[in-house]
């Protein structure tokens, strides 16, 4: 079976030799297990999701651990709490012994809650999200980055619907026991609908009869299992009054397009949510290679509140920002570059960067000056540049 190596991987192993555990968070189905199995083809396995597991561990969760042989693979640890104050004593108790408990889960806040709490100084932490265009070498957006989407795309339409099936059943009514699906579903297509926009829970809560408070509630339900991004505005105000509210973006494009019933190149070409759904994908790939360079995840939008807006403004290695638009088109004007031009203005000499990233191909010419401060560059050239990591192989568990 076809397999994508994935970037992290050197950096797991690397941080086994020096941590006692590992924890690997992200949404389901991003490949987590997979990742663990190939990168440790040693350790044991266990998913902690059967009745008859769950039962063992919450009758004796010492004795279930002792029964086990490390390096053990303990999967999607959230179900089970209980087990974290025992893997600690297990660790204090073995402090030489690295890289023995391989843990993965899919809620990250929660479990990260747990892990604060009992595995400060003992875990390093590592999250995962779908394939990215680095590691695929190539780039579809309804085919998103879930590996099994590429593994089999004939079958993507009804991958999606199962995945929201199941994660409608799993992962969301235990976080936050949603007791309408059905309008929670309602929910999830109407927040597809708003991709890419400043965040309004009011003109959310109203179509669909619920309160604010219960927006919030599902938002962060999603954003803790690594559905969505909330993109806070950037901090920094260059003079003028900007606007406070996020902006949301799906983290996968084939999941969003799914939701917003995009099931073929035709339907999407033609759909007002085009724009929309390649500005997000760049979103998420950005946020992808920081995670998997190893920096930290920090990317913005601009916008004041007389119109002038920035698609993302990212915080690079040396000190540099790098203000991006993304426009879904082969031909770059330096109209497009506008709203760049005037925010570099507004910013003043010093280390920035301005890209419009466009849908070109790889056989594009190089970089193109768009207008003076502003390159036009495709995605490949946007997104395949070498990655810069962090000296520190992981973020370790240290509250």
């Amino acid at each position: 079976m076809k397999t994508y190596p994935r970037e992290i991987a050197a950096r797991l192993v690397r941080a086994a030799r020096s941590f006692s555990a590992l924890i690997l968070t992200g949404p389901r189905r991003a490949g987590k297990t997979h990742l663990l199995r190939a990168a440790f083809p040693r350790a044991g396995y266990q998913l902690l999701e059967s009745p008859e597991v769950l039962d063992r561990v919450r009758d004796d969760p010492r004795g279930w651990l002792e029964s086990l042989k490390p390096p053990v693979i303990l999967d999607e640890i959230q179900n089970t709490p209980e087990l974290f104050p025992w893997v600690r004593s297990f660790i204090d108790a073995r402090p030489a012994k690295k890289g023995q408990w391989l843990i993965t889960g899919s809620q990250d806040f929660s479990l990260m809650a747990h892990v604060t709490e009992s595995m400060t100084g003992r875990a390093a932490i590592f999250h995962l999200l779908p394939l990215s265009l680095r590691e695929l070498g190539k780039w579809n957006l309804l085919r998103g980055g879930f590996p099994e989407v590429w593994l089999k795309p004939s079958g993507a339409s009804v991958w999606f619907a199962s995945y929201l099936e199941t994660y409608l059943e799993r992962d969301v009514r235990q976080l936050i026991a949603v007791r309408d699906l059905v309008t929670f579903r309602r929910f999830l297509a109407l927040l597809a609908s708003r991709h890419g926009q400043v965040l309004n829970r009011s003109d959310m809560a109203a179509p669909l009869g619920v309160s604010v408070p219960t927006i919030s509630h599902w938002l962060s339900a999603l954003e803790t299992t690594g559905q969505i991004a909330l993109l806070p505005p950037y901090f920094e105000s260059f003079g003028k009054r900007l606007v406070k509210s996020p902006k949301v973006y799906w983290l996968d494009s084939g999941l969003v397009c799914h939701l917003l019933g995009l099931d073929t190149p035709a339907e999407l070409e033609k759909s007002p949510f085009l724009g929309a759904v390649f500005e997000g994908f760049v979103a998420a790939e950005l946020i992808k290679n920081q995670i998997n360079a190893g920096r930290r995840r920090e990317l913005y939008y601009f916008r004041d509140e007389r119109g002038l807006e920035v698609d993302f403004v990212e915080p690079r290695p040396g000190g540099y920002l790098r203000l991006i638009e993304a426009k879904w088109t082969r031909t770059v004007t330096p109209t497009l570059a506008y709203p760049l031009k005037r925010l570099l203005e507004a910013i003043g000499e010093g280390k920035t960067e301005a890209v419009v990233v466009h849908r070109g191909s790889k056989s594009a010419p190089p970089s193109a000056v768009v207008s003076r401060g502003v390159l036009a560059l495709s995605v490949e050239q946007l997104l395949l540049e070498a990655p810069r990591p962090e000296s520190a192989t992981a973020r370790p568990a240290n509250g």
